[in-house]
């Protein structure tokens, strides 16, 4: 079973893989303002209730989290200490969430963290060269028991080989969406797969995005096809480990 959990909403756009994104696209369509950061109703849902006194969510759950903001945005910094208490009590579930700021990884973190928690699996978005040798070099060095990376949305071809024979668990590739969406050339896709089979990382591209080019030819691709595309391509990698 898979859910997301998003206990905080808004965010600040970071770099250039956030020129179009997904949340502030959908919140324009309600004039809200996606910069202004705040708790959610759903703040609390992980250890939510039933009326038997047992949790709503069940265990074994895939929890999708702060998938509508950063995990370490700075306003959250006063709500994340509850989170991870959150996290915590519910390790019979996994937690798997994406950042752009891992500089920020150890504001609020838990004095037992140690080298992690074994259900946290935390992944760091890089959409070009500069922002992946930016941020990489961080994620690396963290306490992590799970460490994932998300090229999205690919925007240049990316060497990131160096990186994955250290302990990188998988790679998922994403093209970008929307109306303005930027392209994504197939070659690099199949790059970013081939420095994968090199180092056995798993590897998913999850979705062609909008603007989608593969041998020369340009396929403008519906939001409701774009995972479906992806999947049909085939060439998604799992290592038995």
């Amino acid at each position: 079973m898979e859910i997301t959990w998003n206990p905080w909403h808004g965010c600040h756009k970071k770099s250039e893989g956030c020129l179009n994104c997904y949340m502030f696209r959908i919140d324009a369509r309600y004039e809200r303002d996606s910069s202004i950061v705040e708790k959610t109703g759903n703040f609390y849902l992980p250890v939510k209730r039933d009326r038997q006194k047992a949790y709503k969510i069940k265990s074994g759950t895939m929890i999708f989290l702060c998938f509508t903001s950063d995990f370490f945005v700075e306003e959250a910094d006063i709500w994340r200490e509850e989170v991870w208490k959150m996290i915590r009590e519910r390790q019979d579930c996994k937690f798997l969430f994406f950042t752009k700021r891992p500089e920020r990884f150890y504001i609020g973190l838990p004095v037992d963290w140690g080298d992690g928690y074994e259900n946290v699996i935390m992944g760091v978005s890089c959409e070009n060269q500069k922002r992946a040798e930016e941020r990489l070099d961080i994620f690396l060095k963290l306490p992590l028991k799970h460490k994932i990376i998300s090229v999205a949305p690919m925007l240049e071809r990316i060497e990131i080989e160096k990186y994955l024979s250290k302990g990188i668990e998988q790679v998922i590739c994403d093209g970008e969406s929307g109306e303005q969406a930027r392209e994504i050339y197939y070659d690099w896709v199949l790059d970013l797969r081939e420095q994968c089979i090199r180092n056995k990382v798993n590897f998913w591209f999850r979705q062609t995005g909008a603007n989608f080019i593969k041998a020369g030819k340009r396929y403008k691709i519906p939001k409701n096809k774009q995972i479906e595309q992806a999947k049909k391509a085939g060439i998604n990698i799992q290592w038995e480990h």
